[in-house]
C-alpha cells in the first residue's frame, strides 16, 4: 500500500523486497492496524520525517523472515511484534528502558517504509522486538503496537490511575477505547466522550460507566463535571484544540491530563487553556507510545484476560480495502479497530 504524494491516491503495487540491515530484521507481516496516525502520515503532517513515495503502517505482528548481522536475540521464524517507536538501542534513554523518547528513534510507516506490506524492516531488533505469546493472535497483537500500548502507558504509567478515581476519555476511537478498557481494569470510574453513539456503545462495552454524546453546542466539560464533580484524570485521545481544552476543563483541581492524540500545528500551534492549568495546579503529561521493555507487564494482563484488546478489533481487511479506507479515517465514524492482513 503506497502513496506518491501527501493527500494523494493510495494504491497497492509491487515494490522491491527489503533487506535486513545491520542490527535489524525483516518481518513478514501477518497483521497491521489501521490507525489515525497513518492518516496523519498520508496527510503530510509528518513530512519532516517521511519521504515519498511512501508505505504507511506502524502497528504490526508477524514472523521474522530474516535477521541482519549483529542481531543476537532473534532468528527467522520467531513470532514478534514491536512498538511503533523503535529506539536506537545505544543511547542512555534506550539503555534505561525509555526507547519511546530515543533521540535517534525510527518509526515504521513514518521514518521508513511501514507495515501495510508483506514485508517490513525493523531496526535495532534486540532493543525493539517483543516475543508474542502463543495465546495472543495476530490481529490482537497488531492492535497493541500503537493504540493499546500507548493507552496502557498513558493511563497506567503516565497518569498512574488508581482504583476509585474518576477518569474522562475524550474520543472513543482505537486509542480512546483502549484507554477506557485499561482505566476500567484498574478500577477507575470512566466517562467516555465522543460525537458518535456507535463509538459510545463500544466504550460502554469496554468498561465506561458513563458516556457523553458530544453533540454540536454541548458544553462537554460542564456535562462531565455534572456527572463526576470533576475528574482526577483526563485523556485526550483525539488530538484537536477543542478536545484538548474540553479534557483539561473536565478535571478537578490538581487533576492530571494526558495528551495522547496528536496535535499537529496545521493551523498554527493549538491553544491550551494554560490559565486553568496554572490556577488549578493541573499536571499536563505527554505520552508517546511505550517501549518494548514495558510490554511484558501489559502482555501478562492480556494473557490472563484482565485486558481484552481483541474485543476492540472490529474487522480485518486486505490491503486493497485498507487502501480505500485510509484517506477517510479522519472523518469516518469509529467504534473499534480495523486490522489489515496483507495475506488476504
Amino acid at each position: 500500500m503506497t502513496f506518491d504524494r501527501f493527500g494523494g491516491p493510495v494504491t497497492v503495487r509491487d515494490v522491491p523486497d527489503p533487506v535486513a540491515p545491520p542490527g535489524g530484521v525483516v518481518v513478514r507481516v501477518h497483521a497491521s492496524g489501521l490507525c489515525l496516525s497513518d492518516w496523519h502520515a498520508w496527510a503530510g503532517h509528518d513530512d519532516d520525517i517521511t519521504t515519498l513515495p511512501h508505505v504507511p503502517g506502524h502497528e504490526l505482528a508477524g514472523v521474522v523472515a530474516a535477521a541482519g548481522p549483529g542481531v543476537t536475540r532473534w532468528r527467522a521464524g520467531d513470532r514478534v511484534t514491536s512498538p511503533f517507536v523503535c529506539g536506537c538501542g545505544r543511547c542512555a534513554w534506550c539503555r534505561s528502558g525509555q526507547a519511546q523518547v530515543c533521540p535517534e528513534q525510527t518509526q515504521p510507516g513514518f521514518t521508513h517504509a511501514g507495515s501495510f506490506a508483506e514485508l517490513v524492516v525493523l531496526h535495532a531488533a534486540d532493543t525493539n522486538l517483543v516475543a508474542l505469546p502463543d495465546d495472543v493472535d495476530d490481529a490482537t497483537a497488531a492492535s497493541l503496537g500503537c493504540r493499546f500500548a500507548t493507552a496502557y502507558r498513558a493511563v497506567a504509567g503516565r497518569a498512574r490511575v488508581r482504583a476509585g478515581e474518576q477518569v474522562v476519555v475524550v474520543g472513543a476511537g482505537g486509542v480512546g477505547l483502549s484507554a477506557v478498557m485499561v482505566a476500567a481494569a484498574l478500577g477507575a470510574h470512566v466517562v467516555a466522550v465522543d460525537r458518535h453513539e456507535g463509538a459510545l456503545a463500544a466504550a460502554r462495552r469496554a468498561g465506561a460507566a458513563e458516556t457523553v454524546l458530544a453533540a454540536d453546542g454541548l458544553d462537554v466539560p460542564a456535562a462531565v463535571q455534572g456527572l463526576t464533580g470533576g475528574c482526577h484524570v483526563s485523556v485526550d485521545a483525539v488530538g484537536s484544540e477543542r478536545t484538548c481544552a474540553d479534557a483539561i476543563a473536565s478535571l478537578r483541581r490538581r487533576g492530571r491530563h494526558v495528551q495522547v492524540g496528536l496535535l499537529p500545528p496545521v493551523d498554527g500551534h493549538p491553544r491550551v487553556p494554560m490559565s486553568r492549568v496554572i490556577g488549578w495546579e493541573l499536571d499536563v503529561l505527554g505520552s508517546h507510545g511505550m517501549s518494548a521493555a514495558d510490554y511484558p507487564e501489559m502482555l501478562a494482563l492480556v494473557a490472563d484476560g484482565t485486558l481484552r484488546p481483541q474485543d476492540l478489533v472490529e474487522r480485518v481487511v486486505g490491503l486493497e480495502e485498507g487502501a480505500l479506507l485510509l484517506p477517510g479515517l479522519a472523518t469516518a465514524p469509529r467504534s473499534g479497530m480495523t486490522v489489515v492482513d496483507p495475506r488476504r
